[in-house]
């Protein structure tokens, strides 16, 4: 009888250390770990798609996705340089992180639920929508001058099985004229063939800071979605990093930076975090 405190001591003993050496070995197997002993970041992404992704005239990758993945190697490295980027088409975003070829994508990935059972998604860091562009000389100002004008108002927009009905969720009765291109859509609202386009809200506010004085936009959106990078499941501590430096991106010390990106990219100028309680809690 006196044997079996010991006894029991010893299995509990057992069972902590056996757990203490499975958490270690899960920290060790971190991506963490092993990205800051490679000494740079490896990000997925594209190259094709402004503001977000897409090659300037030096034929450097740069956008706002760009810019997301350099802070993230910032907070890694103190150098948002320490960073490979790897150019994916849009059906590789996850299959390259399942298989490692990448340690986060960063390419405006829409965020659902189905998705979330294959990767693990980061914080998000834009909120999309479908907006209306229109010449800056347009008779109409607001969303209300659209509607009224009922059927007389004719909206271009890119292809798609869904496109009317996208366009009839803001103006029910406009007739919509479909194009195979977001170039032959624009160049339907620079003719007057349409009274305005619609298309993603980030792609009229970077036309916008493009062409200065040549557009505007209602202030008026619609169809949200989230954007987050994402990385592969089962690695929280690689998460909770990744994570951690989106945050302090968007709400701390690193605003500036995400801010200057922001405005660069779309054109808007971003309010300073509030001082005091943080807003993440009201």
């Amino acid at each position: 009888m006196q044997r079996r405190p010991s006894l029991f001591k010893a299995c509990v003993f057992l069972f902590a250390a056996s757990m203490a050496a499975v958490g270690v070995a899960q920290a060790a197997d971190s991506k963490l770990d092993s990205v800051l002993q490679r000494g740079k970041l490896i990000v997925g992404t594209g190259s094709t798609n402004a503001p977000w992704h897409f090659q300037g005239a030096d034929g450097k990758l740069q956008g706002f996705d760009i810019d997301i993945a350099r802070m993230v190697a910032k907070g890694l490295f103190n150098d948002p340089e320490k960073v490979e980027f790897v150019v994916q088409s849009s059906d590789a975003r996850i299959p390259n992180l399942l298989t490692d070829k990448v340690d986060m994508s960063c390419q405006f990935i829409t965020v659902t639920a189905s998705r979330a059972q294959q990767v693990a998604f980061t914080l998000p860091y834009y909120r999309e929508g479908v907006g209306l562009l229109l010449p800056a000389n347009s008779k109409y100002k607001e969303i209300e001058d659209l509607k009224a004008a009922g059927d007389s108002v004719t909206v271009a927009v890119l292809q798609n099985v869904y496109a009317e009905e996208l366009v009839h969720q803001a103006l029910p009765k406009a007739k919509v004229d479909q194009y195979d291109s977001v170039d032959l859509m624009y160049q339907a609202v620079n003719s007057g063939r349409a009274d305005a386009a619609a298309t993603d809200q980030s792609s009229v506010k970077y036309l916008m800071v493009q062409n200065p004085g040549r557009y505007r936009s209602p202030a008026y959106a619609w169809s949200p979605q989230t954007y987050a990078c994402a990385v592969k499941r089962g690695d929280q501590d690689w998460l909770n990093f990744v994570n951690t430096t989106l945050h302090e991106a968007m709400t701390g010390v690193e605003f500036p930076t995400y801010a200057a990106s922001f405005k660069q990219w779309f054109g808007v100028d971003l309010p300073s975090p509030a001082i005091g309680f943080p807003v993440e809690y009201k």
